[in-house]
């Protein structure tokens, strides 16, 4: 059996589009998908060390490691009228140059604050110590991510949307692309398109069998969540979209990385659709 590594994070969108493969749902004959769960940050980080063959990424780090990942078009998460939250303390008042923590250098949230806020100070902290940060008063502010949308401490009030913030720097109807998968390129062709193929399949059978899945991730305890939560998060973020990415989502990651290299935060402008595994490759190979 040939081992190959797939990082994601804990979070409950994550665990959910990977475990019809951990339960064995469907598989590749001969390969032991090995999977590590870490936080998104940390695998950013990880990735741009090129430690693990297929990964989880934040798309706003995607330019930076573009030499050693190419992208897959399964399992991604996007916001339509939705996403990280910008949160305070109802009593606080926010300066030019307030503090605020975030979940990573690299995560997308990141990469939009600093656009929309120059004169913030930031400072990072694991997404899930952000929400107790804010109300001890370490920051005056912090990014809320993942599953601590839905529920957080009612002595906070969102201060702004990420969402509302990419409209208005977007100024088009596209929807906010947040975290997908990476795959190293030095894994030869043919087997990363089967390795996609294989993701994809995984990503399908759990949207399809959502109920069921869901069912085994709660029993075991696999996930930070309740049931009802865990619905409404996977409406969210593991939906049908989830799948195989669209044009629409295409042209939003075009936008997030154009507004990334026009802030000076990227080196190049790139095209996402140049990212991506060449599947024809399998077809030409076939013919």
């Amino acid at each position: 059996m040939k081992n190959v590594t797939v990082a994601h994070s804990p979070d409950a969108d994550d665990i959910f589009m990977y475990y019809a493969i951990k339960f064995g749902w469907v598989n590749i004959k001969n390969i032991n998908f090995d999977n590590i769960a870490l936080d998104i940050e940390t695998l950013n980080q990880k990735a741009l060390q090129n430690i693990y063959d297929i990964t989880a990424i934040s798309f706003g780090l995607y330019p930076k490691i573009r030499d050693e990942y190419a992208l897959l078009r399964t399992a991604v998460s996007f916001g339509e009228g939705y996403g990280p939250k910008i949160v305070k303390l109802k009593t606080k008042k926010l300066k030019r140059n307030f503090k605020v923590a975030l979940s990573g250098e690299h995560t997308t949230n990141a990469l939009l604050f600093k656009i929309a806020y120059p004169d913030a100070r930031i400072i990072y902290k694991n997404f899930l110590e952000i929400e107790n940060a804010v109300i001890n008063g370490e920051v005056d502010a912090g990014v809320l991510i993942h599953e601590s949308i839905l529920n957080f401490s009612d002595t906070l009030e969102v201060e702004r949307e990420l969402w509302d913030i990419w409209k208005e720097l977007c100024k088009e109807d596209l929807p906010l692309p947040l975290g997908g998968m990476g795959i190293r390129r030095s894994i030869p062709l043919n087997q990363a398109i089967d390795y996609e193929e294989i993701l994809t399949k995984a990503v399908k059978v759990a949207y399809t069998h959502q109920t069921l899945l869901s069912k085994m991730l709660l029993s075991r305890n696999l996930i930070r969540v309740d049931g009802d939560t865990l619905e409404k998060y996977l409406g969210l973020y593991a939906n049908d979209k989830s799948i195989t990415m669209n044009d629409l989502q295409y042209n939003a990651i075009d936008k997030l990385f154009a507004l990334g290299f026009e802030h000076g935060f990227y080196d190049t402008k790139i095209q996402v659709r140049d990212f991506l595994i060449p599947t024809e490759y399998k077809e030409l190979r076939n013919s």
